[in-house]
């Protein structure tokens, strides 16, 4: 019977402390995860929700797939509106001259305005519109180059977006990179502008960024 009790204590033991080990090393595990753990931008930079009708040349209410990315345009008509191109947008249900649209539109004043929910797919970004987020960005003149204010609202919106989507700065890409096409034209031209705007992103993602808590 003694015997029996002892076995049974050194039973009780080890299972007590396999289990205070298997606790030790969660934690661990759990700690080491959040370290490593990006930041994510949570605050949304401030945009107006003015969404395109359903339509077949513009908003197709279809759903997207699974986001890997975003994709930075620039617009073909040097000095015009956020509001103005979104209005080009919605006119081509009645025009049917082509087939077009962005999730974003990011205006000349820095103002942003969402045409396409993002869930669903936007005509932007040829083969690859079904897996990115577009982004349309206003500009001056015919240099394609984005005055500061618009420069800086796309810095926050593609970084808040990546925590959105759980991507990382590598996942911003150009319309240039997936056709040829020289879009966003100054940012094709001039790849160290381009390089830069990646810097941007990631430092705001490290200054205003946060690690998610424990979940």
């Amino acid at each position: 019977m003694k015997k029996n009790n002892k076995r049974k204590r050194r039973i009780v033991k080890r299972l007590f402390f396999g289990a205070v080990l298997m606790l030790i090393v969660s934690c661990i595990v759990m700690l080491v995860t959040q370290i490593l753990k990006p930041k994510v931008v949570k605050n949304a930079p401030d945009f107006e929700v003015d969404l395109l009708t359903i339509n077949e040349y513009s908003r197709s209410g279809e759903a997207n797939n699974k986001i890997k990315g975003i994709v930075v345009h620039y617009t073909a008509n040097p000095g015009t509106s956020a509001s103005q191109n979104r209005s080009y947008f919605e006119g081509l249900k009645e025009s049917k001259i082509t087939k077009a649209s962005s999730h974003f539109i990011i205006g000349l004043e820095g103002e942003i305005v969402q045409c396409i929910p993002t869930n669903e797919v936007a005509y932007a970004s040829n083969d690859r519109n079904y897996d990115t987020i577009s982004i349309e960005c206003c500009h001056p003149d015919e240099t394609g180059k984005f005055d500061d204010k618009t420069y800086q609202s796309l810095v926050h919106l593609t970084a808040w977006l990546c925590g959105k989507f759980d991507l990382k700065p590598k996942d911003i890409i150009r319309h240039y990179d997936i056709t040829g096409k020289l879009c966003p034209l100054y940012y094709v031209e001039n790849e160290a502008e381009w390089e830069q705007f990646i810097e941007d992103v990631k430092e705001y993602i490290n200054t205003y960024g946060v690690k998610e808590v424990f979940q």
